[in-house]
Formats: structure tokens, C-alpha cells, sequence
């Protein structure tokens, strides 16, 4: 091609990076064993590693067997005491991670598209840069560990499967922040791109890190589930909504910590005030970047209807210039398709919904799918509500910001969304509405090892960077016992006087159980005290629509609700010898004590409505990274036996206090503490449907509870054999859960309060 027809035709020419040096690498290394204890095992079965865009054959690599696994978790629980031990050893390790990374990030660049099929581009501007990021940072994290998360500790073995999208940066996100915590760690890189993987256990040893510090098993997803079913102790998954709900079941009563980062439908929310070109050229990243494989992906395009048709074309006319190639191209944008089988599943989803009106580029021969747009659609179409995990773009209008709000929260997932518009009052009107973890404002996919990452509803649970991040890799150096059931008192005597039978508290009412069973409720000599209703699932039902009616509660200032908070505080002080009365009588201990904890807690609460804020994320843009905490919606709690009022009061208080509705399913032995509660609450300004309280069996209650699609996590608090009950259940829309026991003695209302939020990343660029 001569100067002159370049310059006529603008065609970009070939900018074709060298594979030479990483394919010498896979030659030498040959055929793949696994990385346990600081060493390569013999290879075994092995399963072919193909490139995408060739399909050559670039490795083979050993499917792991349960040998291996078990193998794997005994080197690392060998390693974890040792290595917990010393936070500044662990950073000096993570700091040479991170510097033999960029020693070598051209190598893990080409290695990294080779498996992957992502743009030469891409993988050596953003993935390697991103993980390379993550491991400085976590180095500064395992030096202020002893100081900053003084109260806090490393889990144990941490068993870790991860997706083949960004193999090293998926790696990079979980490993790092693991091994900071003073954690050991069992992977398992994807079947279809362990490469890059496998090439970070070469220069483990380089780095220092100690044998069974790092484990890498490779395989399929057999492999995976044998790691999940493993003894360890935290389970961290980033891949599929299917696969995610699976391993919540299987870990389900396990006591295992769970993370999962699952799958998204983003909503790219484009006003008619913003600047178009802008917008447009941020779709490109956020649909077409790393082919739509990408769970933050903008998929969903909602653009206000005045600017729609222009939008369109400018849209249309951006997509036909885009170069789809040869990956190892500089100069291209779209590279290939993972693998065949996905590039099949993303053909006959589009196949299985023809609807709207398509437009399609072209696209090599091979494992390549061109970019698509198709418009037209509502809100309901399948096209708009599933993942489709390629480079195709489903689009609708909207007419207001409320109508926008309301197509963008109308999936099952949570992950991520966009707004783009000039008008920032606007921008930070709609961003905190979006149910999402993370939210860009005039931006799309930004990212970094600062600020945390996840999602809510069906994406997940658990954040990746950040000092959020962290919690999911340690745990409280206190431990409390479990939890001992309690058994209610019995007899035969008579209430000697009028009858007395407590309903059941909902929106703001007493009202009678839907099954028009009572029980009785005994002191611990015989003595009948009352009856109690027992409520059932349709009782649950009518207190979550009641949660629902009162949503406006997350609304509120902090002030607020600490007001009415110290309300209820006063109104109980004013009751405190009543209440410390019906106490004694059901225990037959003192209740004196017990109620100036519950006042105290209260206090604490209120005291904390206002204060427990967010935080303002140092990231590299030319803006910030808002970390806001948001209450998490509607919570089940099934209440501790053990402290009828105290435990009561002590998860209730600083769920409201952060603005959410609760439904409490009282203590079972002791229940009458909790309708006793009605009339404080009546009195106290607090507004129907926040606080709604039902008694009897948790048993009865738990699963209905866990399985209710409109409540948003659950804890169970009270008797442990309930747990794996819980767990399980919770699958069903992967709610967030908490089992477990705490010492109701003791002041625990920031720790509850960790539990009653979610951390909503806004990103905010400025400057013109």
C-alpha cells in the first residue's frame, strides 16, 4: 500500500505483536502439572489449551483430581500459621509479586491474549497495569494490618475459582488481598485460560513466597466444586449466577465465608443533556471492551427518547468503524471469542429472540462474533433481562429520570450501571436510586484495587478492593461460642386472672396469626404467663408487603431516625421496671440489667445514625471514587433465645438506624419481651412496616424467610442447626446472610451495623 492510498483510504496497517517469547516459554515448560506446596507435580490427565483466534494448539495442562485438591489444602493449611504471622514479610513478598509483574508484563501481555483472545491492547494497557495495581496496594494493606485491623485476623485457607474473562486480574483481585490477610490460598484458574495462571506460579518462588503459601490447581469445573467442598475456610467465586447459587448451596452450614461476584445486565442510562459524542464512545468500552465478556458490561442502553434516533446513528456509524482481527494486532478493537462454545451460546441466545431491530457489523471467519446493536425492545424482553456475555448491545428509550430509574432496576442483577449527563444535579439524583455496588458517573468500567468492587441481588455478594474488600478475608480475633438453643419453661398452671394472648406486630399493628394457633408461655416455676400467636408463612408474607409500604424509611436523614431511636430509648426508660418485671418472671433472673443494656444499645445506635459514613476512595482519575453506605432493604432476623429483650434490640436498633425494615422473629422461649415491645414502639414516632415482629417456631419461619424473593438478607441468630437451612434457602435470589452468635453482653452495634449496609462505589469524574 503506497503513502497515497493510505492517506485516501485511512485503513490502519498491520501492528502485529510478537508471540515468539511467550511461546518459548510454553515449549520449555511443556506439559503442565500442578503448583502445590511450592512445587510442579508430575503432569497427569492432560486437556488441550487452545488459542481462540487460531485455534492452535498453545498447551497442555493436567486435570486435577480430589488427590490433588486435598493435596493442595494440606500444603496450605501447613503454610497459614507461619506466614499469618508477620505482616511486614508478607508485604515484602507482595511488593515482589508486584515488581516481577512488570518485570515480566509484556510476557504475561501476549501469554495473556494468546489464551484469551482479548486485544494485545487491552490485555497489556489495563489487565496486567490492574494487577500489577492490586498487588502494590495489598503490599501496603499486609504492613498497616497489625496497626489499622488491629481486632481482626487472617480466615485460613482460602479456596478460589475464578473466571476466564481476565484470568491474571481475577487472579490478581483475589489472591492479592487474601495473602495480605494473612491468608493461604488454593486456586483454580479457568479450563479454557489457565496460562497466565500458571505463569504467576512460575515466579512465586522468584518472589519469596513460601511453599503452600500459593497452590494452583488446574481442570475443569469438577475441579472447582472439589476445591468448594474442601476444608477450607473461605470460598471466593467470581463466574455465572448458575454456577454461584450452586456453591451457595453446597456451602451451605458449612461455617465456610462466602464471596461470590456474579453476573450483571448494566443499565448505560444516557440523558438528553449529555455530551453524545462522549456518551457513544463510552459504549464502546462499555459493551465491545474484551468482546461484551464482561460481567460490568454495559449491556443495557437506555437513552432518552428526544435524543434517541440521533444517538442511534452516531452509534450505528461508530460500530462500523471498529476493527475486529487478529488479537495480536495493535490496531485492532475486538478481538476473538473465548471459545466455540461460547461464541455458540451467544448466536442462539440472539437466535431464540428475534425482536427488535438489529444492526450487525461483520466479523472474521472463526471465533468471532461482530458487534451488535439492536433497539426497540422493552423492558421485559429477554434480550434486556438476560446475560448475554457478548459484544451485543440491547437498547430502549425512556421519557424521565423516574422512568429511567425504574428500567434500570428491573433485572434480578445488581452489579453496575452508567449515567451520563452534563447536569450533575441530575447525575447524583439517579446514581444513588440505581441498585447496583457500582455506579460511574460520565464514565464506564474504571476500576481499581482502591475501591471496592461487587454487586447486589442476583450479582453477588462481597466486595473485591478496598478496605471493604478486606472483610472478606478476615475475621473478628474474639470468637463468641455457638449459640445454644433454649428450651421454654413448661406447666399446667392457670394465668390467674384475664386471659392474655399477644398478637403478632405488623405495619404498625397487632394483628392475629392467619393460622389461629397460640401457645402458651410458662415461667420457670409453671406459672402461665400469656400465650403467644404462632405465625406462619402467610404472617411473613403480610410483614414483608408491610417492609414494602414503608420504604420511604431509607429515605430519611440519619438524624431522624436517631431521633426516634433515643424515642424508643426514652419510652422503654419510662416502662424499664415493667419490662425488667415480665423479664424475671420468664427467666427467673433479674431483667433489671437487661433492660439498661437494651436502653444502652439503643443510645448506641442512635448515636451511630449519623456517623457511620462512608468514605472518599483514592483512585487514579481525575476524580473520586464515593463509597456510600446504603441499607441493604428489607432484613429477616430470627432473634438470639438468649437475652429475649437485649438480643432483640441489639439487631434491631442498627438496622433502622441505617434505614432498614425489619421483620424479627422473637425469641422463642421468651417471647413476650418482644410484644411487650409493641407499645414502646406505638409511642415512639417510628412509622408502620419499619419494625414488624412475629413469634413462634423459627424452625416454621426460617425457610420461608430465607426463600422470600422480597427480603434482601437474613440473619440467623439464634439456634445453629438452623444454619445450613438458611443457607441454603437464601440460594434461591443469593441473599446475604449471617449465621451465627454474638456476645449480647457486650456493645456490638458497630458490627451489626457492617451487616445492615452495602457499599455503593460512585464514581465521579470532574474537570472540563
Amino acid at each position: 500500500m503506497t503513502v497515497k492510498e493510505i492517506f485516501e483510504t485511512m485503513d490502519y496497517g498491520p501492528a502485529s505483536e510478537s508471540s515468539k517469547e511467550a511461546l518459548a516459554w510454553l515449549a520449555a515448560k511443556g506439559d503442565f502439572g500442578h503448583f502445590i506446596g511450592g512445587a510442579w507435580t508430575a503432569p497427569g490427565t492432560l486437556f488441550a489449551v487452545m488459542n481462540p483466534a487460531t485455534d492452535a494448539l498453545l498447551a497442555q495442562v493436567t486435570q486435577g483430581t480430589q488427590a490433588d485438591v486435598d493435596a493442595a489444602v494440606k500444603a496450605a493449611r501447613k503454610a497459614q500459621p507461619a506466614w499469618a504471622r508477620d505482616g511486614h514479610a508478607r508485604a515484602r513478598v507482595l511488593y515482589a509479586l508486584a515488581r516481577l509483574l512488570q518485570k515480566q508484563s509484556r510476557l504475561f501481555a501476549v501469554l495473556e491474549t494468546l489464551d484469551n483472545g482479548k486485544p494485545i491492547r487491552e490485555s497489556r494497557d489495563i489487565d496486567v497495569p490492574q494487577a500489577i495495581r492490586h498487588f502494590y496496594y495489598h503490599a501496603g494493606m499486609a504492613q498497616l494490618m497489625d496497626a489499622e485491623l488491629a481486632d481482626r485476623q487472617a480466615l485460613g485457607v482460602c479456596g478460589q475459582v475464578i473466571p476466564w474473562n481476565f484470568p491474571l486480574l481475577m487472579l490478581a483481585w483475589k489472591v492479592a488481598p487474601a495473602l495480605a490477610m494473612g491468608n493461604t490460598v488454593v486456586l483454580k484458574p479457568a479450563e479454557w485460560t489457565p496460562l497466565t495462571a500458571l505463569l504467576f506460579a512460575d515466579i512465586c518462588g522468584q518472589a519469596g513466597v513460601p511453599p503452600g503459601v500459593v497452590n494452583i490447581v488446574t481442570g475443569d469445573g469438577t475441579v472447582g466444586e472439589m476445591i468448594v467442598t474442601a476444608d477450607v475456610d473461605k470460598v471466593a467465586f467470581t463466574g455465572s449466577t448458575t454456577v454461584g447459587r450452586r456453591i451457595r448451596e453446597l456451602t451451605a452450614g458449612s461455617g465456610k465465608a462466602l464471596s461470590l461476584e456474579l453476573g450483571g445486565k448494566g443499565a448505560y442510562i444516557v440523558f438528553e443533556d449529555a455530551d453524545i459524542d462522549s456518551a457513544v464512545e463510552g459504549i464502546v468500552d462499555a459493551i465491545w471492551f474484551n468482546q461484551g465478556q464482561v460481567c460490568c458490561a454495559g449491556s443495557r442502553l437506555l437513552v432518552q427518547e428526544g435524543i434517541a434516533e440521533a444517538f442511534y446513528a452516531k452509534l450505528r456509524a461508530r460500530m462500523d468503524g471498529l476493527r475486529i482481527g487478529d488479537p495480536l494486532d495493535k490496531c485492532i478493537d475486538m478481538g476473538a471469542i473465548v471459545h466455540p462454545r461460547q461464541r455458540a451460546r451467544i448466536a442462539d441466545l440472539l437466535a431464540a429472540h428475534p425482536e427488535g431491530e438489529s444492526h450487525q457489523t461483520r466479523a472474521p471467519d472463526g471465533c468471532y462474533f461482530p458487534p451488535t446493536l439492536i433497539t426497540g425492545l422493552s423492558a421485559a424482553s429477554p434480550l434486556m433481562q438476560q446475560e448475554i456475555f457478548g459484544p451485543v448491545l440491547v437498547a430502549t428509550t425512556f421519557r424521565t429520570p423516574h422512568e429511567a430509574v425504574e428500567i434500570a432496576n428491573s433485572t434480578r442483577y445488581g452489579l453496575a450501571a452508567s449515567v451520563w449527563s452534563e447536569n450533575i444535579n441530575v447525575a447524583l439524583d439517579v446514581a444513588p436510586q440505581l441498585v447496583a455496588g457500582i455506579v460511574w458517573v460520565n464514565g464506564t468500567n474504571m476500576m481499581d484495587a482502591a475501591a471496592g468492587f461487587g454487586g447486589v441481588r442476583e450479582s453477588g455478594f462481597g466486595r473485591e478492593g478496598g478496605w471493604e474488600g478486606l472483610a472478606g478475608y478476615t475475621r473478628p480475633r474474639a470468637t463468641t461460642p455457638a449459640a445454644k438453643p433454649v428450651a421454654a419453661f413448661t406447666g399446667d398452671g392457670g394465668a390467674g386472672g384475664l386471659d392474655r394472648t399477644a398478637k403478632l406486630y405488623v405495619g404498625g399493628k397487632q394483628a392475629r396469626p392467619d393460622g389461629g394457633y397460640s401457645r402458651a408461655v410458662h415461667g420457670p416455676k409453671g406459672a402461665l404467663l400469656g400465650h403467644v400467636g404462632l405465625a406462619n408463612r402467610k404472617d411473613l408474607r403480610n410483614a414483608v408487603e408491610a417492609c414494602n409500604a414503608a420504604k420511604g424509611w431509607g429515605k430519611t436523614t440519619g438524624h431522624a431516625r436517631a431521633q426516634i431511636l433515643y424515642y424508643i430509648a426514652e419510652n422503654l426508660s419510662a416502662r424499664a421496671d415493667e419490662m425488667a418485671a415480665r423479664l424475671t418472671a420468664m427467666t427467673g433472673t433479674d431483667g433489671t440489667a437487661e433492660v439498661a443494656s437494651s436502653i444502652s444499645r439503643l443510645f448506641s445506635a442512635a448515636a451511630w445514625a449519623d456517623k457511620y459514613d462512608g468514605q472518599i476512595h483514592t483512585v487514579p482519575i481525575r476524580g473520586v471514587a464515593l463509597a456510600m453506605k446504603e441499607p441493604v432493604g428489607t432484613i429477616g432476623i430470627l432473634c438470639p433465645d438468649q437475652g429475649p429483650l437485649l438480643g432483640l434490640v441489639s439487631v434491631m436498633a442498627p438496622a433502622i438506624a441505617m434505614g432498614n425494615r425489619v421483620v424479627l422473629a422473637a425469641s422463642q422461649a421468651f417471647p413476650l419481651a418482644a410484644t411487650d415491645l409493641y407499645q414502646i414502639l406505638d409511642t415512639s414516632d417510628l412509622p408502620g412496616g419499619v419494625v414488624n415482629i412475629l413469634t413462634g417456631d423459627h424452625a416454621d419461619l426460617a425457610e420461608p424467610m430465607a426463600r422470600h424473593m422480597d427480603i434482601d438478607a437474613v440473619w440467623s441468630l439464634g439456634d445453629p442447626a438452623l444454619t445450613a437451612t438458611v443457607e441454603k434457602a437464601a440460594a434461591g435470589n443469593l441473599k446475604r446472610t449471617w449465621c451465627g452468635s454474638l456476645d449480647w453482653a457486650q456493645d456490638n452495634t458497630k458490627a451489626v451495623l457492617a451487616q445492615a449496609t452495602e457499599v455503593k462505589n460512585v464514581w465521579v469524574p470532574y474537570g472540563a
